[in-house]
Formats: C-alpha cells, sequence, structure tokens
C-alpha cells in the first residue's frame, strides 16, 4: 500500500482545526485601536537601550571611486582592477563572483 506522506495527519488536521475555531472566537483587535497605537507610535528621536534620547546626525563620508576600481555587477561591491575576472557586455565581474 502506498503511503502519501504530505498528507496531513488527521490527529494534526483535528488539532489544526480546533486551533482555527478558538482564534476566530476571540475578539479580534478594532482596527481604530491598531490605527491608534500607530499615530502615538512615532519615533522622532532614537532612543538607545540605556533609555537615552539620541538626535544626532550621522555624517557618512563618500569617497568616489577611483581608476583603478570598478563595481562587480553580480554583488555589487567596489573592488581593485587586480579581482576582475572578466568583462562581457559592459559589465564587470570579479574572481569571488565567478569563482
Amino acid at each position: 500500500m502506498a503511503t502519501d506522506y504530505d498528507e496531513v495527519r488527521s490527529d494534526v488536521k483535528e488539532s489544526q482545526d480546533r486551533s482555527l475555531e478558538a482564534l476566530q472566537s476571540e475578539n479580534a483587535p478594532d482596527a481604530r485601536i491598531v490605527r491608534d497605537l500607530d499615530e502615538s507610535d512615532s519615533m522622532d528621536d532614537a532612543i538607545i537601550p540605556g533609555g537615552e534620547i539620541v538626535n544626532d546626525e550621522l555624517i557618512v563620508q563618500v569617497i568616489p571611486q577611483a581608476a583603478d576600481e570598478f563595481v562587480c555587477y553580480s554583488c555589487f561591491l567596489v573592488r581593485h582592477r587586480s579581482q576582475l575576472a572578466r568583462e562581457k557586455d559592459g559589465h564587470a565581474y570579479c574572481n569571488e563572483c565567478e569563482g
């Protein structure tokens, strides 16, 4: 006799049905309450785990791509020309992506 291993066992199916019925019988939260929570939960300032409010700007220095660098078309990382594996259709690929 063939056994269908993808079929849900009868005891599991019964417990799933009971769980679904229990969830449906409970009172679902009202949509107005959820909206009120979303509006009051705005975070203009970041709160770190210590409870302090941090309102600092992050400053990142952007360095332009050098003449001896390329962006791999597969992993999108900036690599040195020495890591260039191949160029095809105007796209460069690094040694790691070419394997």
